[in-house]
């Protein structure tokens, strides 16, 4: 299985704190819109009352929208409730260092009732409880995301107060694998390299991508929860480090007309002793006979479970044909047209599941894969036909193209309530109607550039 060494012992950050090289200690946990959310303590008091003991948040912060206004429609958490707390117990296995924050280091949350019982509706808990299927069958994930970002050479308070119009990227043109591209903006994401592997990730790669000012920071693979901790951190500190250099950064999944932000996720399963199971390279493109099962599931499920894969109204605008986005449920190998691309060989032979976006909340979209892997090999699902063509013109089911249509799909969706359960399925929902209500009332500036004047 998986090692879980932390980057940063206990017994180190003891030593840090009393050598005064560590003053303050990040608990965070991750909220239903990917981001941390928690509190900084100062380091001799975390040591004493709070790394074994915990800390308590308001539990209005999984029942709030992206504003953090209170909402309506959330059971957990309520007005009538009167907004009680839960409990943050930090997960030692994640404790680290924050290099980008002097004399900082942070460690992940899990989130309890007072009772001791899990938050069932907290991101990481539901990633959790699929691994824990998988654990049942001798059986680990292990995956890696691909984090697009546009930079932009205004400041995160110039953008404010241009309202987003207007801002300077910081390449004016496509940089796709362009040396010279990313060398203009190296400043930064050298330092974004740098700093996330002082605080214990692996750092592959950066490259240019295609979008006026977009880039891509590629980590290496690892287990499914240390990924997923992992690109929280990362997006938090990438937007702290833009900031700190002068500059504003955004994962949102469609900026502008051009090409989105993606978040291609890949994802593996060992068995106990690390051998890869979908993987056979006497079967056909690679794949092993669960492998055919695993990857039929994430078909049968994709439209229903694409709320957990693109869960803002903004979402869906990246599904557009030629944009390197999906539109159509299918899958082929090494094809960048369908939703579901399978790769490499041996140990790295993998699915890629193309739908999220930048924004997308790693722990539900992998929650989400794993769960519909699991319902293809318990139901035996056939597998169709690969797509060896172009899958924009092709014939196949269309994902959701829009947050309405996901959340109905999601809300009626019999594997989501089996895998889930009624309590996560629900919570979900009411997100992804709270965000569709906010929208709705909304006027744009769409609206005013074609009304204003000439209606």
């Amino acid at each position: 299985m998986a090692d879980r060494t932390p980057p940063l012992a206990v017994s180190e950050l003891r030593r840090l704190v009393e050598a005064g090289e560590i003053d303050t200690v990040v608990l965070a946990f991750t909220d239903m819109q990917g981001r941390l959310q928690g509190k900084r303590f100062a380091a001799p008091y975390f040591l004493e009352h709070v790394l074994d003991g915990g800390s308590e948040g308001c539990n209005y912060l999984l029942a709030v929208d992206v504003e953090l206004n209170t909402v309506d429609g959330y059971e957990m958490s309520s007005w009538e409730h009167g907004y009680g707390d839960f409990a943050m117990h930090g997960d030692t296995g994640t404790l680290r260092r924050v290099p980008w924050n002097p004399g900082t280091a942070l460690l992940t949350a899990d989130l309890a009732w007072h009772d001791g019982s899990p938050v069932v509706a907290s991101p990481r808990q539901i990633l959790q409880r699929q691994l824990d299927r998988l654990a049942e069958r001798g059986w680990q994930a292990y995956v890696g995301t691909e984090l697009e970002f546009m930079v932009f050479q205004d400041t995160y308070e110039q953008a404010w107060d241009s309202a987003y119009r207007g801002l300077t990227p910081v390449n004016q043109y496509n940089v796709d694998y362009s040396i010279l591209g990313t060398g203009r903006v190296e400043p930064l994401l050298r330092r974004i390299r740098n700093e996330m592997a002082t605080a214990g990730m692996v750092v592959e790669s950066a490259k240019g991508e295609c979008n006026l000012g977009q880039h891509e920071i590629a980590f290496r693979y690892a287990d499914a929860l240390t990924t997923c901790d992992q690109h929280v951190i990362y997006k938090t500190g990438a937007k702290e480090i833009a900031a700190q250099q002068g500059h504003a950064l955004t994962f949102m999944a469609k900026y502008d007309e051009r090409e989105g932000n993606s978040c291609h996720i890949h994802l593996s399963l060992r068995d106990a002793d690390g051998r890869p199971v979908l993987a056979d390279e006497q079967g056909e493109h690679g794949m092993s006979p669960l492998m055919r099962h695993f990857l039929a599931g994430q078909l049968a499920a994709l439209r229903d479970f694409t709320l957990l894969y693109a869960p803002n109204i903004n979402s869906y605008k990246r599904f557009q044909p030629g944009s390197f986005a999906p539109t159509a449920v299918a899958w082929g190998p090494d094809n960048r047209t369908c939703a579901l691309r399978v790769i490499g060989h041996g140990a790295g032979h993998r699915l890629e599941n193309r739908v999220p976006g930048g924004d997308v909340n790693p722990y539900l979209a992998v929650a989400g894969m794993i769960a519909a892997g699991l319902h293809g090999i318990d139901n035996a699902l056939e597998l169709p036909a690969a797509c060896t063509g172009n899958a924009y013109t092709g014939d196949a089911a269309h994902v959701p193209t829009t947050l309405r249509e996901a959340a109905e799909l999601w809300e009626g969706s019999a594997p989501a309530r089996e895998a889930f359960g009624s309590e996560v399925v629900d919570h979900y929902l009411n997100m992804a109607r709270v965000e569709q209500r906010a929208f709705e009332t909304a006027v744009t500036d769409w609206e005013r550039y074609r009304s204003f004047e000439r209606m």
